[in-house]
């Protein structure tokens, strides 16, 4: 599945979500986008589900690969 890789622990805390959302909103169909947080970003699942129809929320996945290194596939239908 193609589409975006973006490391938020390089943004600000109030600039992130911000980025994550112009980022999945620029996805095409089929896409998904790689996000590498420092905490588990079940928060952004929630609002992603809420606000975007083309999240793909059955797709979504979520690794822990450090204490304080997670990252999520966040799908575009």
């Amino acid at each position: 599945m193609a589409g975006t890789t973006i490391d938020v622990r390089e943004y600000a805390p109030k600039d992130r979500h911000e980025k994550i959302f112009d980022a999945f909103d620029d996805l095409d169909s089929g896409e998904a986008l790689t996000l590498v947080n420092d905490h588990d970003p079940q928060p952004l699942y929630y609002q992603l589900q809420a606000e975007r129809d083309d999240f793909d929320a059955d797709g979504y996945e979520l690794d822990q690969v450090a204490e304080d290194e997670f990252i999520a596939t966040l799908p575009k239908q």
